[in-house]
């Protein structure tokens, strides 16, 4: 590869990587995954540095992944300790979106030449006339992430004068889904910690795009959202429909979380000048599995929730406030109408209440333990049922083993975590460590966008999944306990090693490839600023980071 890439600019060099990846399939949970780890560390190998240091290019399996996937690590060594972290996903989404045109979705001239056509978007078809834009799955997430990091790795493997800190690359699988591949690089990246690296921050390139029709910025982020997964398992109490009114319809009440959470835009937190979105419903259903003429028994729903200053703790405690809210208000609708029904046909009522327990996993584990019920036994039983399967069902059993190990079954909602958990990652200005990194960033930017044109923002939180969240953790030990002690066997289901991403404590920031579209049949990168003038920023601010003293900016 470095034959057909040498002595062309850099700019051709990104592009020309950039079409041979997205050619590669890889998509998330498929063998493909770990072809393109293995595509892309024979593209490093073919640079001469590493023909000359080729234990400086290694590949890391990840334990037990059912996939067989891998990371590819490469570095260049410089003369201090001093070092800089570029990381990329390999991964793609699948290809359904593209319907009766998958057979071309790796195909970016196929699909320019499709597009310069299609007047059902003219959004779409203006950029393709324009040939400004490459298209193809994964062009935008993150092929064209991956490209400009290579011809970063390339040209400073053959710069002249030594490196003054390490320059070290990330290629890492499973990023679209339970981000294997960066919590397996942890651990490589501790044991390179102990060897002496000490590292300054992290550069994610994950794409961004415009926030508006006619955004003129590229955004910039110091940080990255966190995520957490909050679950409601509702038991309810069952009904023939003939006596559907005595009935408490967990379907009604998780309806009616979906109706006060999804979506609402009070939930979601208030930071000034930060793109915050709201709780999203992720999967919503109830326990039936045939027809018949009884009501569901219970019902399960959870929520994509982005955290960014607030901890599990924090959405644990909102919920429990919203959860009992909804059930009493629905407890009282429910009484209003079983009387006003047997009013309406002059029957007498009966002793029936429609009272719902609101409970979180941990009070619902301790009142269970102090009612002497094997508790742990139940939890060993599900586990061993569901290993390799779905994490968040196998979370979602242990909760309803452990209501039905209850004697009483009383109704109720009980509210717990699953996973993933995605720690917020933030820069903090406050200190000098990090105030550095700032004004560094806010320079270059400076510099490039007088030389260029373009308009940078810096934003404090890249407001959507990503894996630099997992390079740091902000939450207090107490904080860290709640999250632990509510989701149901977190050290089995979701071993994540907090420790060790505080111990790292690495800030990510994100300077992204730019496009379109994102996840979309229509995903599109922007070449003039992609592929030619991102890639001197990045290597330029990199540079930066690891200088001892302050750099002359070019």
């Amino acid at each position: 590869m470095y034959n057909e890439l040498k002595e062309k600019p850099m700019l051709i060099q990104a592009e020309q990587l950039t079409r041979y990846l997205t050619s590669i399939k890889s998509y998330n949970g498929t063998d493909g995954e770990s072809e393109k780890a293995d595509a892309i560390a024979k593209v490093i190998r073919s640079f001469p540095y590493f023909l000359e240091h080729p234990d400086e290019v290694w590949i890391q399996e990840i334990p037990n992944d059912p996939f067989g996937r891998k990371n590819v690590w490469a570095r260049l060594k410089g003369l201090s300790s001093r070092t800089v972290l570029f990381h990329s996903h390999i991964d793609t989404v699948e290809t359904d979106d593209f319907g009766p045109l998958q057979k071309i979705a790796h195909n970016s001239d196929a699909l320019e030449h499709f597009f310069t056509s299609y007047d059902a978007d003219s959004r779409v078809q203006v950029d393709a006339l324009s040939e400004d834009w490459l298209f193809g799955r994964g062009a935008l997430d993150m092929q064209s992430g991956i490209a400009v990091h290579l011809v970063n790795l390339l040209a400073m493997s053959e710069q002249k004068e030594p490196l003054e800190g390490n320059m070290l690359f990330l290629f890492n699988s499973d990023e679209e889904s339970e981000h294997a591949g960066i919590l397996a690089a942890l651990h490589e990246l501790e044991k390179m910690k102990q060897q002496g690296m000490d590292y300054i921050a992290a550069i994610n390139n994950d794409f961004i795009g415009p926030l508006f029709d006619g955004d003129p910025h590229k955004y910039i982020y110091t940080g990255a959202a966190g995520k957490v997964l909050p679950c409601f398992y509702i038991y309810g109490r069952e009904a023939h429909v003939g006596d559907i009114l005595t009935s408490i319809d967990p379907t009604q009440i998780g309806a009616e979380l979906n109706r006060r959470i999804n979506q609402n835009l009070e939930l979601a937190e208030p930071l000034e000048g930060e793109y915050v979105l709201p709780p999203a419903c992720l999967y919503f259903k109830d326990d039936k599995h045939h027809y018949n003429v009884q009501t569901a028994v219970s019902a399960r729903l959870y929520f994509n929730y982005f955290v960014f200053e607030r901890t599990a703790k924090d959405v644990l405690d909102e919920l429990m406030v919203i959860a009992k809210e909804a059930c009493e208000e629905l407890r009282e609708l429910s009484r209003g109408r079983y009387e006003q029904f047997h009013k309406k046909h002059q029957l007498p009522v009966s002793n029936w209440d429609w009272k719902l327990e609101v409970v979180c996993f941990d009070e619902f584990v301790t009142s269970l333990r102090k009612k002497g019920l094997p508790v742990e036994d139940t939890l060993n039983s599900i586990q061993e049922q569901y290993i390799g399967k779905d994490r968040r069902d196998a979370a979602f059993a242990m909760v309803e083993a452990l209501q039905q190990l209850d004697p009483e079954k009383k109704p109720r909602v009980i509210i717990f975590f699953a996973p993933p958990f995605l720690p917020h990652n933030f820069l903090n200005e406050k200190n000098e460590y990090g105030n550095e990194i700032k004004r560094k960033l806010t320079k270059r930017l400076n510099e490039v966008s007088s030389l260029t044109g373009e308009s940078f923002m810096i934003k404090r939180f890249f407001p959507y999944l990503a894996d630099g969240s997992f390079l740091s953790l902000h939450e207090s030990e107490e904080e860290v306990e709640v999250l632990e002690q509510n989701m149901p066997r977190m050290e089995i289901l979701y071993p994540l090693p907090i420790h060790l991403i505080k111990k790292l404590n690495i800030p990510s920031i994100n300077i992204g490839v730019y496009g379109k579209d994102g996840h979309k049949w229509t995903e599109r990168v922007y070449k003039p600023y992609t592929f030619g003038i991102l890639p001197n920023l990045i290597r330029e601010f990199a540079l930066d980071l690891v200088a001892e003293k302050e750099r002359l900016l070019l």
